[in-house]
C-alpha cells in the first residue's frame, strides 16, 4: 500500500517536477555554462574576474536597492496597519487602490513618470508658473529611487497587511488591560506577529529593485548603470553573452545569500519575539 502510494505521488509531482527542471534548472545550467566558458566554448574564468571592473556597479545597484527598500518599508508598514484596522468595505476599497496602478503595465508607469518629472513635465511647469523650475530630475538617482518605490511599493504593501489583518484583536486588548502604551504594544505584539511578512515584502521590493534595468534606463536617462543595465548592454548590445551570463550569476547568488540572511533573522526573532515584559 505505501509502495503504491509512493508512486502515486511521483506521479502527481511529475508535472511540477518537469516544470522545475525546464524553466528554473536548465536556464540555470545555461547561466553557468556560459560564465564559466569563452565565445568558442572553452572553459575559462577569465569572465568572473572581469567582474572586478564592475564594482561600482554593483554597488550602486545594492545601495539605490537599499535606499528603496527602506522607503517602501517605511510607507508601507504604517499604512498596512491602519488597513488592516479599518472595516471589510474600507479594506476591499484601500486594497482596491493600491492594486490599481499594478494594472498597467510597468513601461506605461514607468513613461508616465518620465512625463511627470521631465524638464517640461508637470511637475516642472507647476514650478514654472510660481517661478521656481525648472528643475533637472530625469537623469538623477532620486528619479530613479522614485521609480522603484512606487512600482514595487505593492509589493510590501500586501505581505504585510496579510499577516497583521489575522493578528488577534485580544492581544492588544490585553496589552491596554496591562497598562502597556502604543510603542510597548508596538515592539512587543505587532512588530514580532507581523515580522514574517515584513520579510517577505523585504525580498519581494529588494530582488527587484536591485535587478531592474528599465525604470534606470528611463528615469536615469542613461546615466545611471545597475547591474541590470549592464547585463542587458552585454546581452543586447555587445552580445558579450559570457560575460552577461557571469554578472547574472553572481547577482543571483548574492540574492539568494540576502534571502538566506533574511529568512534567518526572521527565524531568531520568531523564537524569542511575542512576549511583553
Amino acid at each position: 500500500m505505501k509502495q503504491r502510494r509512493s508512486y502515486a505521488q511521483v506521479l502527481i509531482n511529475a508535472p511540477y517536477l518537469l516544470w522545475a527542471a525546464i524553466f528554473i534548472l536548465v536556464p540555470l545550467f545555461i547561466v553557468a555554462y556560459y560564465a564559466f566558458t569563452d565565445a568558442s566554448g572553452a572553459f575559462t574564468m577569465a569572465n568572473i574576474k572581469e567582474l572586478a571592473n564592475y564594482k561600482q556597479t554593483f554597488w550602486i545597484s545594492i545601495k539605490y536597492a537599499l535606499i528603496a527598500t527602506a522607503i517602501t518599508f517605511v510607507i508601507a508598514y504604517p499604512f498596512a496597519y491602519f488597513m488592516s484596522k479599518k472595516s471589510a468595505a474600507k479594506q476591499q476599497m484601500m486594497m482596491l487602490l493600491v492594486m490599481l496602478p499594478m494594472w498597467m503595465n510597468l513601461l506605461i508607469r514607468t513613461y508616465s513618470w518620465m512625463n511627470i518629472l521631465e524638464r517640461n513635465g508637470i511637475i516642472n511647469n507647476l514650478l514654472g508658473m510660481m517661478g521656481l523650475g525648472p528643475w533637472k530630475m530625469i537623469g538623477t538617482a532620486g528619479a530613479v529611487i522614485l521609480g522603484m518605490v512606487y512600482n514595487y511599493l505593492p509589493y510590501m504593501i500586501l505581505p504585510i497587511y496579510t499577516i497583521m489583518s489575522k493578528i488577534d484583536n485580544s492581544l492588544l486588548e490585553a496589552a491596554d488591560d496591562l497598562g502597556a502604551h502604543s510603542f510597548a504594544k508596538l515592539r512587543h505584539i505587532i512588530w514580532p506577529l507581523s515580522l514574517p511578512g515584513v520579510i517577505s515584502g523585504i525580498a519581494m521590493v529588494f530582488v527587484p529593485s536591485i535587478s531592474t534595468f528599465y525604470i534606470s534606463q528611463k528615469l536615469g536617462g542613461g546615466k545611471i548603470m545597475l547591474i541590470g543595465d549592464t547585463i542587458e548592454r552585454q546581452i543586447q548590445t555587445a552580445y558579450n553573452y559570457n560575460l552577461g551570463a557571469a554578472i547574472s550569476l553572481v547577482l543571483m547568488v548574492f540574492v539568494l545569500i540576502s534571502m538566506a540572511v533574511m529568512n534567518r533573522f526572521a527565524d531568531d526573532d520568531g523564537e524569542g519575539g511575542g512576549m511583553i515584559v
